[in-house]
This record gives structure tokens, C-alpha cells and sequence, in this order.
């Protein structure tokens, strides 16, 4: 298969505007695969890389939760072949480095070398685009690293299944490899996007027994409810008071963040009880502090730890999520509360400052 151009929404720089233009793909070399995108969903790390907060070479082709049908396969890739539904993989492991080696394969050290390589190049002026995370997914097609790419699981809509690449991998991940949830547990989640969403209900998965969702909008009450929580609360200065009187005043086993704000992180570990645990998912800017004092730390026993990915390996954990699906006990459609095309990107970012929805998906 010759080169061939492919609309994609470019960001030409840090801070500007995406624009949707041609691009010209080469042909998928050894080890590679070429992907025509079904769908792709609009994440809040494609927002963090087009405003710095997460810094990756550009210009560059963004995107990085989709899923797609194999157009072509260079020589050595076996796993998928043309015609085959698959789900992209922005976060692929080595399986050589510590963190693989220790079975962490959502903290390999090479990850992300792909965004550092030259994916394909603009149609009108011939400049060099790279692939924001790895995948490059908001264009109608893609030619990534064959370990970027996993079988789609059978049974699964391909517009669903693009949002198994990032927030519910994410989610899922967060409430069940991170902070371990466990039946009878209580869970509050602090933001109610696409990733907040998959997490509630993968804590109803789980079997909590109350589950908490707190956003800034009054309007996503009706989303978090019908994804399993159990209680809604607008975030305000009272929240953590609030969480306490909902679980008999001591606070919730479990609080996952998915914002990323200092405040959030800091409100999320004030409303758990002693000795709860709070993970933090939401990817916040190096200005983002967040203080604690060496008493409260004693005493109040806590656990606030990281979480990447999920801590989720795609290879395990994407049959699990299949099975979780075709049961009816997850529902990656119901993330989604707008379906768009690539120019409607920038409005679906704007849509995210302001805090508004669920995922947008991008439907080719």
C-alpha cells in the first residue's frame, strides 16, 4: 500500500488551535500496522498535551483511545491480520525494563518512546507530525507499532470498544488494581467525565455498598446515578463534611480522583476515614500542590498513592472488561454523551475547561 493522505486534526504547537488537515501516511513497515478508525474518544490528556501541562514533541496528530479495523500488516505481525477489529494501545510495555520485569508493565520505561518518532507528515507543506501518545487516533487512519494494537474483543461495537482504550481501562483499573476495592466497601469519585464515569460503575462491579460521585456540574447527577452512584454531590468547601455524614461520620473506604486539581486531591484524602485510601487518577500541572503536615499523616493512617493506566495490563485486563460487558454489568456506550467528527474537537476540549459531559466520541 503506497502513501496516501488522510484528514487528522493536527496540533501545530503548543497552545494553538487543532486543525483538521491531510496528512500523508507511509506504508506500514516491518513490525507495523494500519488501522482505519471506527472511533476515537476525546480524553483530557489530548487536552493535556495541547496546552503543555503534559509535554510531547509536536507538532502532532493527537489522540489516543480508539479502536478500528486493520488495513494492512508489515512483515512479523501475526497476532492481527486485515479485515481484524482492533483497540489501539498508547501505552505498549517493553518487557525488558524493571517495571516489566516486575510484572508493572503500566510504568514502562519506554512507553512512550513512539510520540518521539516521526508518524507521517502534513499533505500541503510535507512537515514532520508525530504521534501525540503513541497512536495518533483523531484521524481517519493510523500506522502504529503492531504492540499498539490488541484484538478487539468479540461481541463489542467498535465504537464501544474505543473506550477500553483510556477511561475504562482507566477506570476499571483505579477502582480495582489500585485501590482494591472491596465488597461492602464505600467509594466516593471525585469528577464525573468519561474516566469518573467508568469508575462508578466499576466500584457498583465491585459490590460497594455506597458510592459517592461529587463534580462542579448539578447537571451530571442523572450520569452518575445511572452508572451506580448511589449518592451526588455538587463539590463545594463542605464536600468532605458532607462524604463523612453519608458513611455515619467517619468517611469513605475508598475515594478515587479524577480531576487532577490540588484541591480535589486534598478534599478526596480528607473525606476518607482513618486508615481509607485515596487514588489519584486526574493528571494535574507541576504548579498543582498538594500539603499535608506530618501529624495529620500519623494520625489519620491514610494511604494516597498514584495511579497510571489504571495500573491496568491491556493484554489481561481488555477479555475481563469483555466479559464484564456482554454480561450487561459494564456499559462503555453509556461514558459517551456526545458523538462528533474530528473538527468538533476543539469544542468538545472548550466542553471539558467548562465541565460539562461525559466522553465525546469521535465517529468516522
Amino acid at each position: 500500500m503506497t502513501a496516501m493522505a488522510v484528514r487528522a486534526a493536527v496540533l501545530p504547537a503548543v497552545g494553538a488551535p487543532l486543525e483538521v488537515t491531510g496528512i500523508d501516511l507511509p506504508e506500514p513497515g516491518p513490525g507495523r500496522v494500519r488501522v482505519r478508525l471506527a472511533a476515537a474518544g476525546v480524553c483530557h490528556s489530548d487536552l493535556s498535551l495541547s496546552n503543555g501541562t503534559m509535554r510531547l514533541p509536536v507538532p502532532a496528530v493527537l489522540g489516543h483511545e480508539g479502536a478500528g479495523t486493520v488495513v494492512a500488516a508489515g512483515e512479523g505481525v501475526t497476532h492481527v491480520a486485515p479485515g481484524d477489529g482492533v483497540v489501539l494501545n498508547w501505552a505498549p510495555s517493553c518487557g525488558a525494563c524493571p517495571a516489566c520485569a516486575r510484572g508493572e508493565v503500566w510504568l514502562c520505561a519506554g512507553a512512550l518512546d513512539g510520540a518521539a518518532q516521526v508518524h507521517a507528515r502534513r499533505a500541503d507543506d510535507g512537515t514532520d507530525l508525530y504521534p501525540g501518545l503513541n497512536v495518533a487516533a483523531f484521524a481517519e487512519e493510523t500506522v502504529v507499532p503492531a504492540s499498539c494494537v490488541l484484538p478487539a474483543p468479540e461481541g463489542v461495537p467498535l465504537a464501544d470498544a474505543a473506550l477500553l482504550g483510556c477511561a475504562v481501562l482507566t477506570g476499571y483499573g483505579a477502582v480495582h488494581h489500585s485501590a482494591r476495592v472491596r465488597p461492602g466497601e464505600t467509594v466516593a469519585v471525585f469528577g464525573v467525565g468519561g474516566v469518573g464515569l467508568a469508575a462508578l460503575q466499576s466500584a457498583r462491579i465491585a459490590g460497594a455498598s455506597t458510592i459517592v460521585a461529587v463534580d462542579v456540574s448539578p447537571a451530571k447527577e442523572e450520569l452518575a446515578r445511572a452508572a451506580g452512584a448511589t449518592d451526588y454531590l455538587v463539590a463545594s468547601d463542605t464536600t468532605a463534611r458532607q462524604i463523612r455524614a453519608l458513611t455515619g461520620k467517619e468517611g469513605v473506604d475508598v475515594a478515587v480522583e479524577c480531576v487532577g486539581r490540588a484541591t480535589t486531591i486534598r478534599t478526596a484524602w480528607e473525606s476518607t476515614r482513618r486508615g481509607g485510601r485515596t487514588t489519584v487518577v486526574g493528571i494535574g500541572g507541576k504548579d498543582q500542590q498538594v500539603t499535608f503536615n506530618a501529624l495529620e499523616i500519623f494520625h489519620w493512617g491514610r494511604t494516597l498513592s498514584g495511579c497510571v493506566y489504571g495500573n491496568s495490563d491491556p493484554a489481561r485486563d481488555l477479555p475481563v472488561l469483555a466479559g464484564h460487558i456482554r454480561a450487561g454489568r459494564l456499559d462503555p456506550g453509556a461514558l459517551v454523551t456526545e458523538r462528533i467528527a474530528l473538527d468538533g474537537i476543539p469544542a468538545a476540549f472548550d466542553n471539558m475547561l467548562a465541565g460539562k459531559g461525559g466522553r465525546a466520541l469521535v465517529v468516522f
